[in-house]
C-alpha cells in the first residue's frame, strides 16, 4: 500500500513536468523535494523562505539536505513581520504567513517557467487547524502528499526507505508558533525564543519547545525526559542564561511536550 502511494506521488510529480517546491527543510517538504528531484531532475527547484521566524540553523539544515539530495536550492526573503495582521498574532496568523510565502513564490515560479508550486502538506495536516493551507490553495499551490493520502507517519516511513538520514527529524514549526494567540510578535521576541531553544539543543535535547508568554519562558520536553532533565542540569545556570536573553521567569511544563498545544485554547472555546 505504501509503495503504491509512493508510485502515485512519483506519477503526480512527473505529470507536472516542472515544479517549484516550497521547501522548509522539515521532513515533509524534504520528502517532496527528494521525490521531485528523482523524477524531474533539474526541472525541480526547492526554495526556502528566510525570515525572523526561522532559526538560522534550520536554514542551514535545509541547505545541507538539499545539497545531499542534489536538488537545486534557493533562498528568498519573506516579510510577514511587516504585516500587522500577522504580527498581532490572531488565531489565523498562519493564513497571513502562507499568503506572504506564496505571494512570493508564485511570481518566482512563473518567472522561471514552473507551472506548479507544491508544498509538504500531508494528509494528517488536513485534519488539524491549519489556516495556512487555505492561503496556499487560494494561490494555486498543490500538496502532493495530501493528494495521494500520505500521512505523517507514512512520510517518515517513506523517507527512511529512500535513505534520507533525516527521516526521524523532529518537527520544527516556525518560532511564531511559540506565542499564545493575541500576544504581539516582534523580532526581538522571536530571537529571544530562538536563543533559548538553541541553549536547550546544545544540551543534547531535540524534541522541545520554549513557549513564550509575556516575560515567562515555559519549557516543554517529552514527559519521560523531564525527571532526567531536572536532575542532570544546573537549573540556576539555565535560568541565568534565559534571563540574559530577556526572560524574567523560567518554568517547566509538567504535562510535557505536545505539538500544537497552544491550539487547545481554540478547542476549549469551541466547546463552550
Amino acid at each position: 500500500m505504501l509503495l503504491q502511494k509512493l508510485e502515485q506521488l512519483r506519477t503526480l510529480l512527473a505529470e507536472m513536468e516542472r515544479a517549484l517546491i516550497a521547501y522548509s527543510g522539515g521532513i515533509d517538504s524534504t520528502l517532496v523535494a527528494k521525490v521531485a528531484y528523482d523524477v524531474l531532475g533539474d526541472r525541480a527547484l526547492a526554495v526556502t523562505a528566510e525570515s525572523p521566524s526561522l532559526m538560522p540553523e534550520d536554514l542551514e539544515d535545509a541547505r545541507i539536505q538539499a545539497a545531499e539530495i542534489g536538488i537545486a536550492h534557493e533562498v528568498v526573503n519573506t516579510h510577514e513581520m511587516d504585516n500587522p495582521n500577522y504580527a498581532s498574532n490572531p488565531v489565523n496568523r498562519c493564513y497571513f504567513c502562507k499568503s506572504e510565502l506564496h505571494d512570493t513564490l508564485k511570481p518566482l515560479a512563473l518567472e522561471r517557467g514552473y507551472p506548479y508550486v507544491v508544498d509538504g502538506v500531508n494528509a494528517d495536516d488536513l485534519q488539524d487547524y491549519r489556516p495556512g493551507i487555505q492561503a496556499a490553495k487560494e494561490r494555486g499551490a498543490r500538496s502532493p502528499l495530501a493528494e495521494v493520502g500520505i500521512s505523517k507517519l507514512e512520510v517518515r516511513e517513506l523517507a527512511k526507505s529512500l535513505g534520507l538520514p533525516w527521516w526521524n527529524k523532529p518537527a520544527q514549526p516556525c518560532l511564531s508558533s511559540r506565542f499564545p494567540y493575541g500576544e504581539e510578535i516582534t523580532v526581538a521576541k522571536l530571537q529571544r525564543v530562538g536563543r533559548a531553544e538553541r541553549y536547550l539543543r546544545d544540551l543534547g535535547l531535540q524534541n522541545l519547545r520554549v513557549r513564550s508568554e509575556g516575560d515567562t519562558a515555559r519549557i516543554e520536553l517529552p514527559p519521560e525526559q523531564i525527571k532526567e532533565f531536572v536532575s542532570a542540569n544546573d537549573l540556576s545556570t539555565l535560568v541565568t542564561a534565559f534571563q540574559s536573553y530577556g526572560f524574567l521567569y523560567v518554568t517547566l511544563d509538567l504535562e510535557g511536550f505536545r505539538s500544537g498545544k497552544l491550539n487547545q485554547v481554540l478547542q476549549l472555546a469551541s466547546s463552550n
